[in-house]
């Protein structure tokens, strides 16, 4: 408790995440037979230190439908195409960021249009390629295994865009928006297109909410990619953004 006043008062974030990390250490020992009763019963679950916990507060930061133009402008001018394309790459698949960070040109077909992303949820889902997108990652260079590679980083794909993204907001002047909160925006723009929920939710790998949706509901691709180039067109749209389908289909047939 004490050491959680003191914590809690510079970064209470991180220190409910440290409690709960810690919970979770304990409770392991407790169903090991040789650490079991190492720490008092119930040590976690003190008033003191239940008081002193900070209250977990929801976020919320996204990008706004008329903050698209100053974003993609700014994201565009970001001197490293790699990292350029993952951002925009969170924002028009909803991908958690790791998800994206880890795609391999083998998880990608240019022919048929789709994305194998590795589910932390699922294990795997495919998503569909959509134009804009197709043409960002035709553009990439092909270095290693990994989409959106880094010659600097140890295993030789990106690791951090945040710093890039901070840099990119300031520039355009735009409130802060994390990594995650672009995944946040997809879900958040996708109601200007009235976009099912069953349909944005399975682009995004979230878990079924309802009976149906989870023993009924396993849309096929062609039909999310009705949906999810629709939302792509928009966001474009909203951006200022004049991309020509058919530039996209050129690029796409130069790399097959």
């Amino acid at each position: 408790a004490a050491w959680l006043e003191r914590e809690t008062a510079s970064r209470p974030t991180s220190s409910a995440l440290a409690v709960r990390l810690l919970r979770g250490c304990l409770n392991w020992c407790e169903s090991e037979d040789e650490l079991k009763g190492l720490v008092p019963d119930g040590a976690l679950k003190d008033k003191k230190v239940a008081d002193a916990l900070p209250e977990p507060k929801s976020k919320d930061d996204c990008l706004q439908r008329e903050q698209l133009p100053g974003w993609f402008a700014a994201v565009r001018q970001i001197s490293n195409p790699v990292i350029a394309a993952y951002l925009q790459g969170l924002l028009l698949t909803g991908a958690r960021r790791e998800e994206l960070a880890g795609l391999r040109w083998a998880d990608v077909d240019f022919q048929w249009h789709t994305m194998a992303i590795r589910d932390k949820v699922e294990g795997s889902r495919t998503i569909p390629l959509t134009p804009f997108l197709g043409h960002l990652l035709a553009s990439l260079p092909r270095r290693n295994e990994w989409v959106f590679s880094s010659p600097t980083a140890e295993d030789g794909r990106l690791v951090n865009a945040l710093k890039s993204h901070v840099q990119a907001l300031d520039a355009a002047g735009l409130p802060h928006v994390s990594l995650h909160g672009l995944r946040r925006s997809f879900g958040t723009l996708s109601e200007w297109v009235e976009m099912p929920t069953g349909i944005v939710a399975q682009i995004m790998g979230h878990k079924p909410s309802a009976l149906a949706e989870k023993h009924y509901r396993k849309r096929p691709v062609d039909l999310l990619r009705k949906w999810h180039t629709h939302l792509e067109a928009w966001i474009l749209e909203q951006a200022g953004i004049d991309f020509s389908t058919s530039e996209q289909q050129e690029r796409l047939r130069l790399v097959k």
